[in-house]
């Protein structure tokens, strides 16, 4: 009927029952079925449905554990806007379950975008990757970056030193960081889901993100991402022309 035993024990008691049986007696009874017969059906018979009594132990969430964590809600209004350039989105595309990884961050107002293959999703390679780009850049390249709560986030504050202001999504919110969100949609037509990440190399991942940069785009007016960044401002170089075909 799906009473607990607490709730057996009490009506019993309640209705002045000549049988009396404590809820713990009940406990004992189901639990010692299980450990003598080894059916676990008998767990079913219970509330929470447990093979053994307790409670567990309380999981941290990756949430709990991000050092210096700033919330997207506190992220400036005019970030929002994709007016002012600096402003980046970063995620890691997973080709397959396990295996190398690819490093994707977009600049908002622009929509260019950096690719970089990684060894796995540990956190200090990312962080790492991500120093490297905004070292090639000019403070006014590198305001904020907005990152979900990964743990391959979790050293986001090391890029605090080179004036960038590291912002986190909510929980199961990839939406507010739409932007690499839909870039990477785009980058999944050439990795699809289930790619083996030994089949390209970071050299590939370089010709794919000129392609994606050389792409025109209906939000900027059908310029390219390429066009609409201030290049001026990069260290590095930067293609501004269609990469040729691979053979």
């Amino acid at each position: 009927m799906g009473w607990s035993p607490e709730q057996i024990s009490g009506r019993l008691t309640q209705q002045k029952s000549s049988m009396r049986i404590s809820h713990e007696t009940i406990y004992r009874f189901i639990y010692d079925q299980i450990r003598r017969t080894k059916d676990y059906s008998w767990r079913r018979l219970l509330p929470r449905g447990k093979s053994k009594r307790g409670w567990r132990r309380r999981r941290h969430r990756p949430i709990e554990c991000i050092k210096d964590r700033v919330s997207i809600r506190e992220r400036p209004a005019h970030v929002k806007r994709r007016k002012q350039f600096g402003h980046w989105e970063a995620d890691l595309l997973h080709p397959r379950k396990s295996g190398a990884t690819v490093l994707v961050a977009e600049e908002r107002a622009s929509r260019f975008t950096l690719l970089s293959k990684l060894p796995g999703k540990h956190a200090q390679p990312v962080a790492d990757q991500l120093k490297a780009w905004f070292a090639d850049m000019q403070p006014p390249l590198r305001r904020t970056l907005t990152q979900d709560n990964g743990t391959e986030f979790f050293l986001h504050h090391q890029l605090h030193e080179q004036g960038v202001k590291t912002y986190f999504c909510d929980p199961h919110s990839p939406w507010q960081k739409g932007g690499v969100e839909n870039m990477n949609g785009r980058i999944r037509r050439y990795i699809p889901l289930g790619t083996d990440p030994d089949s390209f190399t970071n050299e590939d991942l370089q010709a794919l993100a000129d392609r994606l940069n050389n792409t025109p785009r209906k939000c900027l007016g059908f310029r390219t991402p390429a066009e609409a960044f201030p290049t001026k401002l990069l260290h590095f170089k930067c293609e501004s022309t269609f990469p040729p075909a691979r053979e």
